[in-house]
């Protein structure tokens, strides 16, 4: 059976849902979507190794040619919820209008893999001196538990990885980090007439938002990186609950937050300074505390400016590389010993947003791109790395 063109695979890859979600009514398999990227890798000569994470969620590994060190050109199969009732046409459809394609996943980031395809197809007759890997990971928009996974697994990959999350074909060294952490207090309910019937943990709570806030001035004032648009970390004050009557003493309150920190601080060094912070505040008021992360965190991540695979993606792309807010897979490929490297073609502003889109007019330097990258990295002789003293 032969190779689907490059808009068919556009339309096969969309067509297949792949959502993950944190809600297990919308949680959807990615099996379908990895499976027809194997199909097709398969063809070309790959070998294709699909590892299951967990229960119809999938990893996919291909690799051509031998060796180590090689490109990694990595991103995930999964999107995000879509409410079809606020998308122009069926998400899950391909259409083609106003020189974009339009569908779910066609920008984050399915419509990727094709492009690679199309990429490295008129290669393949070269001889590759180091190995091509192209992954496909499951949960990235939820639990990045794929990019976990392939973390704990400790397996080196290749020398340099790109991720070709929407970038607007800008390289991108560096992001923010992403904790999202629920703190519950558990006090004593009792008949509002008597405070001493009760310890109210609405009350604690509100010396524990205090105590945030404090915790987040200090931090914005200590740590700044002017390359990001908000230079400093962020928590933001996203949601709380408690109590159920204005004649009842609080017996339980629920508070979450988001905080976004900088590279250079680790998050858990940040989860030890707020519990010690909220140790008095429990004390005082004498309530429980149950402080836990709604999933684990991801790090923030820098790559640094001089090494090769920025410099070799600022020139093939004539940008300077930048930093963003959002977070990516790119720490865990980073801890598997890959220069790391966030680079695609959609656009970020469109990403989650009804009517996703790529636009055609990136798709022939986005090829270019990648060739080049493939032909440093596979087809030119290796270079040989600095060696670090003893």
């Amino acid at each position: 059976m032969p190779l689907p063109d490059l808009k068919a695979q556009f339309q096969a890859l969309i067509a297949a849902p792949s959502v993950s979600c944190t809600q297990a009514a919308l949680d959807q398999s990615n099996q379908q979507v990895v499976e027809l990227l194997a199909a097709w890798l398969s063809d070309l000569g790959f070998h294709c190794d699909l590892q299951q994470v967990r229960p119809g969620k999938f990893n996919l590994l291909a690799s051509y040619g031998q060796g180590p060190g090689g490109l990694v050109l990595a991103g995930h199969s999964d999107t995000v919820p879509h409410d079809p009732s606020l998308w122009t046409t069926d998400p899950l459809t391909l259409r083609e209008a106003d020189d974009r394609w339009y569908g779910l996943g066609s920008c984050d980031m399915k419509g990727f893999f094709p492009l690679i395809i199309a990429a490295v197809k008129p290669l393949l007759e070269q001889p590759f001196r180091q190995p091509l890997l192209i992954l496909a990971t499951c949960d990235e928009e939820s639990s990045m538990s794929g990019a976990r996974a392939l973390a704990a697994a400790g397996q080196p990959l290749g020398r340099a990885a790109v991720i070709g999350e929407p970038t607007g074909l800008r390289p991108i060294r560096l992001h923010k980090g992403v904790m999202m952490d629920r703190i519950e207090l558990f006090g004593q309910s009792g008949h509002s007439s008597n405070p001493a019937y009760g310890h109210s943990a609405l009350e604690a709570m509100h010396h524990v938002m205090g105590a945030l806030l404090e915790l987040r001035q200090e931090w914005q004032q200590r740590y700044q990186n002017p390359q990001f648009n908000v230079p400093h970390p962020t928590l933001n004050l996203g949601c709380i609950h408690g109590g159920d009557n204005p004649n009842r003493i609080c017996g339980h309150c629920a508070l979450e937050f988001d905080l976004r920190p900088l590279p250079g601080m680790e998050p858990e060094y940040l989860r030890s300074i707020i519990q010690q912070r909220l140790t008095p505040i429990v004390e005082q008021h004498q309530v429980r505390l149950e402080y836990q992360p709604l999933f684990p965190a991801v790090p923030p991540f820098e790559q640094p400016a001089h090494t090769e695979l920025v410099r070799l993606g600022e020139q093939l792309t004539g940008h300077q590389a930048e930093a963003v807010a959002f977070g990516t897979e790119a720490p865990y490929l980073q801890q598997l010993g890959c220069e790391t490297l966030i680079l695609g073609p959609g656009d970020i502003a469109c990403a989650h947003q009804p009517d996703e889109y790529l636009e055609l007019s990136r798709i022939q330097p986005t090829l270019e791109l990648l060739r080049g990258l493939i032909r440093h990295y596979c087809l030119e002789p290796a270079q040989p790395q600095p060696t670090s003293g003893h």
